[in-house]
């Protein structure tokens, strides 16, 4: 490795946040260095400064408050810092490309594909326009996309989202560049999606030697790609080195409290048996079906099945998850479980009531008994009400006094960890672990039969997600709670689920004890799910570790 050639290196580094900021830099004197022909990875929490980091080679700041303030950036010999817009404009993309978090919002949604990568052509080299088609075309085809026609002729909109990201990939790749900058590219795909980019990534960095900047918070994606490791936190580099040594023998504190919050692999040991229990939510023959919308469907649109006779069964006190690709149909079900969304068939049976049955009075009546906790907590809170009013609002709708009611917020605000004077604050004000946080009180105010958790954890860096999942584990082992826990994230549904359904196109294609689902899969597409966990060899490797000592 060190035989390598610098082509980057950042000396001293700071970039300044403005005075209402929780603390005065982004990032505070970071050097490092990346090299020819390799992959770095900068790992770190939300507000660790790396993303500021990675945008400030670029002069890609997001805000006049975001500067840069102090350091270098040299790239072969030049101080991008001191480069004029003209020369900025001129690197980007042809010597230094970046691919973002959210292909669709870093997607023109009015161009088509195609004419946005021959967009970065044209920028750039005087080409005439059939040689960019074929340049387009045969890049298109590197990233693996299948029909490479149709993807230059198709809008972000209508292709899925991991084709959205190889259309990014080949836009970055187009012109060759000597370093990619990649800031959390796979964090939204599946993880059957992810295995393919990383690897199209990875094929495409050796293939053409290029140096990688990756940034990410999930350590199964640095196990599975990393050559060099730097960590950040606060806006400083606090340990870097080979991957190995990162991996398995981290020096920083701050490294190895990520590391230990990295889910296992492994599934827990089993709680409890759970036969016997009283039932908690009986579903059979569910069934949902979508067809196209717009102002030229016709009777012959094919119908797209996202629940195909779906039956499951929860006990009292148990947590079955659902995992599976988008797509899959795990949070129609979901949807159509807690009434959201109407089932065309089907029983939804809590207790002695048919929620599939219940007509607009009687479910508002009995909705209670089944609450969701969602994705995005930030865009299921009313922004206008506090959060005391927010947890408050469902007793006093179901009856309850607006005294009782305020009491019960606290009570639950206690509950899952915030003091007492959260409640009169909005959830602007709270961080995504807080406000994932709120939101589950929120749910446990009805007292339900069953919660529903729709990826809880998701967007929440590592650290942050092994809290918000005791919490969930505490709250369901005092209150005897019922829990369908909807996640694409393999590793934590090992740890949080009893029993696990897997579902594909609609239908569910496995379902059993989560030991035995890990263990011994007997599904094809159980297998694959499992085999395209990213740093899978390094995540069981480390779970064998655990388990050895004593």
């Amino acid at each position: 490795m060190s035989a390598q050639a610098e082509i980057l290196s950042i000396e001293g580094l700071t970039v300044d946040l403005p005075p209402w900021a929780d603390r005065s830099h982004a990032v505070q004197e970071l050097s490092l260095v990346l090299r020819h022909n390799e992959i770095l990875c900068v790992v770190g929490e939300s507000g660790s400064g790396k993303s500021v980091m990675a945008r400030s080679i670029l002069g890609l700041s997001t805000s006049r408050h975001v500067q840069p303030s102090a350091g270098r950036i040299m790239y072969s010999g030049e101080d991008l810092l001191k480069a004029l817009p003209g020369r900025m404009r001129a690197l980007r993309g042809s010597r230094i490309a970046m691919i973002f978090q959210e292909p669709m919002t870093a997607l023109n949604p009015v161009l088509t594909i195609g004419r946005q990568i021959e967009e970065a052509i044209a920028v750039h080299l005087p080409l005439p326009r059939h040689e960019r088609l074929q340049k387009v075309l045969a890049m298109l085809a590197a990233v693996q996309l299948p029909d490479p026609a149709r993807i230059h002729a198709a809008y972000p909109h209508q292709v899925s989202g991991g084709q959205r990201q190889r259309a990014m990939i080949a836009m970055a790749l187009i012109l060759e560049p000597d370093i990619l900058i990649a800031d959390e590219p796979t964090t939204a795909l599946d993880v059957t999606t992810q295995a393919r980019v990383l690897a199209l990534i990875r094929e495409m960095q050796r293939k053409r030697r290029m140096a990688v900047l990756f940034i990410t918070h999930d350590f199964g994606v640095v196990a599975e790609i990393a050559d060099r490791i730097a960590v950040m936190q606060h806006g400083r580099l606090v340990e870097h080195g080979a991957a190995l040594d990162v991996l398995e023998r981290p020096q920083h504190p701050y490294t190895r409290s990520l590391l230990a919050a990295v889910p296992d692999l492994a599934p827990a040991a089993p709680r409890h048996d759970f036969v016997g229990a009283p039932m908690a939510l009986q579903v059979s023959g569910l069934q949902k079906s979508y067809r196209g919308k717009g102002i030229f469907r016709s009777s012959s649109t094919k119908a797209v099945h996202a629940a195909k006779d779906v039956a499951l069964e929860i006990r009292r006190g148990e947590t079955v998850g659902i995992v599976g690709e988008s797509g899959s149909g795990k949070s129609t079900v979901a949807r159509c479980i807690a009434r959201l969304v109407q089932p065309d068939a089907g029983e939804i049976r809590v207790g002695e009531v048919d929620f599939g049955r219940l007509r607009a009075r009687a479910l508002r009546q009995n909705r209670k008994r089944i609450q969701t906790v969602f994705q995005d907590p930030y865009g299921s809170l009313d922004p206008r009400q506090s959060v005391g009013s927010l947890i408050a609002e469902g007793p006093m709708i179901h009856g309850a006094t607006a005294e009782a009611s305020r009491r019960r917020a606290l009570e639950l605000l206690a509950l899952v960890g915030l003091d007492a004077r959260s409640a009169d604050r909005y959830p602007h004000e709270f961080s995504g672990g807080q406000r994932q946080r709120i939101g589950l009180a929120r749910a446990l105010a009805l007292d339900p039969d069953v919660l529903i958790a729709d990826e809880p954890v998701s967007a929440l860096d590592v650290s942050v997600q092994a809290q918000v999942l005791r919490l969930l584990a505490d709250i369901r082992e005092r209150l005897g709670l019922s829990v369908l826990f909807i996640t694409h994230d393999l590793r934590v549904a090992g740890q949080v689920c009893d029993s696990i359904a897997v579902m594909r196109y609609g239908e569910i294609v496995e379902f059993g004890r989560t030991e035995t689902v890990f263990n011994a899969p007997v599904h094809p597409y159980t297998q694959t799910l499992l085999a395209a966990v990213p740093g899978r060899a390094w995540s069981l490797r480390r779970s064998a570790a655990a388990r050895e000592q004593p």
